[in-house]
């Protein structure tokens, strides 16, 4: 399995997008694009972290974000509205996004 590393958090109440997702075969521009839609995410008003991991097929991103708002900015950006078609046309199988509200986070290291 492969993936990014855990993100550092403020307090919540803050929302999370869980993007589960399947990918077709070849790669065709997605890896690219996915790198470049992380750095125009980051640099978004209200932007507060990612993960993500991917294995056999099954991927698995998960946003942070400040606000509803900042989440609705994000889904109407050009370039992300660009990647959502690509992705319906090219590179998913099928995908599934939820919008959540995270009220409490905990986590332990050792």
């Amino acid at each position: 399995m492969c993936g990014h590393s855990k993100t550092p958090l403020p307090p919540p109440p803050y929302y999370a997008v869980v993007f589960t997702s399947q990918r077709t075969e070849g790669d065709r521009g997605y890896s690219k694009m996915a790198e470049r839609l992380e750095e125009m995410a980051s640099q978004q008003q209200g932007f507060l972290g990612i993960e993500s991991a991917r294995d056999s097929g099954l991927g698995i991103t998960v946003s942070y974000w400040e606000s509803l708002d900042a989440i609705r900015n994000w889904k109407e950006n050009s370039s992300h509205k660009f990647a959502q078609e690509k992705g319906k046309e090219e590179w998913y199988k099928n995908y599934t996004v939820r919008v959540c509200k995270v009220e409490k986070a905990y986590s332990f290291e050792m």
